[in-house]
C-alpha cells in the first residue's frame, strides 16, 4: 500500500473541527477530487471520486473507530476498486491557537504503479491531492469558503493556460 501524511493547524475549536470533518457529506466541499459521499446505514459509506481523465471511482467504507473531538478511522470494504484506510486526528494547538489535524492515509491505486504514473501525468497524484485538499478545509473552517486566486490553477476559472503574465508595478502592457 502507497500512504499520504499531512497535517495543519486551524484557528477554530477542535470540537467544532472533528464535527464538520465527521459529517462525510460534507467532505466534497473541501475534497476537490470527490464529487460525493453517501452515509448509510451503521458505519458504512459510498464514495464516489473523479479519476484520472473523466473518470470515476467508486468504493464503500466502513467507520472503524471514532472518538468524538479526538480520532476518526475508516477503511474501504473487502473488494473495493481503490482499496484504502486511513485516520484523522485532531488535538488541540500550543498556544491556545486551535485545532491540529493530522491525516494519514493508506490506499492501493487502481492499476498499481502503472495507475499512480498516469494519476500523477494527470496532476492528480494522491499525496497532493491530501495536502492540497487539508489546506482547503482549513480555509472553509476559518473563512467559511474555499479561497481561490487568479493565480491558482483553479482560480476564477483561469487554468494555467490564460493566467495573465506578471508585470512590474506601474507598466502598462503594450497594446
Amino acid at each position: 500500500m502507497k500512504e499520504a501524511k499531512t497535517s495543519v493547524t486551524i484557528k477554530r475549536p477542535r470540537q467544532e473541527v472533528y464535527d464538520f470533518w465527521r459529517d462525510f457529506a460534507r467532505l466534497p466541499q473541501f475534497m476537490q477530487h470527490l464529487e460525493s459521499v453517501t452515509v448509510g446505514e451503521g458505519t458504512r459509506s459510498h464514495w464516489v471520486a473523479k479519476g484520472p481523465a473523466g473518470t470515476t471511482v467508486e468504493w464503500d467504507a466502513d467507520l472503524i473507530e471514532d472518538q468524538p473531538g479526538e480520532l476518526l478511522a475508516w477503511r474501504s470494504v473487502e473488494g473495493a476498486t481503490v482499496p484504502n484506510a486511513g485516520v484523522v486526528i485532531f488535538n488541540d494547538a500550543p498556544g491556545d491557537r486551535g485545532t491540529e489535524v493530522w491525516v494519514e492515509v493508506r490506499y492501493d491505486p487502481p492499476a498499481g504503479a502503472a495507475g499512480v504514473a498516469v494519476a500523477t501525468l494527470f496532476g492528480e497524484a494522491p499525496g497532493q491531492q491530501l495536502r492540497d485538499d487539508v489546506r482547503r478545509f482549513k480555509q472553509v473552517m476559518e473563512t467559511g469558503e474555499v479561497v481561490l486566486s487568479d493565480g491558482s490553477l483553479e482560480g476564477a476559472g483561469q487554468g494555467f493556460w490564460k493566467q495573465r503574465a506578471a508585470q512590474p508595478a506601474g507598466v502598462e502592457k503594450a497594446s
